[in-house]
């Protein structure tokens, strides 16, 4: 008799511990699916920060090519072949922009496990990264050309027109990093949060 009633009781007391690990485990998961919500939605703001930015980015590159006839060859009297090769370049920037923005304009990024998320977003963030160094030295040499342009130039208004491009570059160089390591930072974000949510 008192056996069958600690067994009934030990039954009881298991039963109850069982239920209550079940409770916890749902209360786990739920949690799980908040932060991955969270974090795929935080994710979305970034992402689409950054899309805009890309986009910003490649207009500002092909507006230049027929600014920078107008400007370069017919109000300066720079030449035709630097035009061209200034047209190439912002072509080259705008699709190395392109290439990285579809890394992370994929309609399904945002249905993908969060590791396959954080491989675009790791993916993205290197390009960016490393595209410095193709686009730091294609700068520096068409500003020498452009240096070089002023220099042939005869007209009274050559030296503003160099002094107009130092100033021009300078602020250019600044805006650029400055947009450079503000995509770098959200990417790292993006990275950092997704890797938060999977050591847990």
């Amino acid at each position: 008799m008192n056996n069958e009633f600690v067994n009934n009781q030990n039954d009881t007391q298991f039963e109850d511990m069982r239920q209550q690990m079940q409770t916890l485990k749902n209360k786990l998961e739920k949690q799980a699916i908040v932060n991955d919500l969270i974090i795929r939605r935080s994710m979305k703001k970034d992402v689409n920060t950054i899309t805009r930015r890309y986009y910003m980015i490649m207009a500002l590159c092909v507006i230049m090519i027929p600014y920078g006839y107008w400007a370069f060859v017919m109000m300066c009297g720079l030449s035709l072949t630097f035009w061209i090769a200034t047209s190439v370049m912002m072509l080259i920037c705008a699709g190395a922009t392109f290439y990285n923005l579809s890394k992370i304009s994929d309609p399904g990024l945002m249905s993908y496990s969060l590791i396959e998320a954080r491989k675009k977003m790791a993916s993205a963030k290197k390009f960016d990264s490393n595209w410095l160094l193709v686009g730091i030295p294609m700068v520096i040499l068409w500003f020498c050309w452009f240096c070089y342009e002023t220099y042939l130039q005869n007209h009274d208004y050559a030296n503003s027109l160099l002094w107009g491009g130092i100033v021009g570059g300078a602020i250019g160089m600044i805006i650029g990093f400055s947009i450079h390591f503000r995509t770098q930072r959200q990417y790292q974000e993006i990275i950092d949060q997704i890797e938060d949510l999977n050591s847990h």
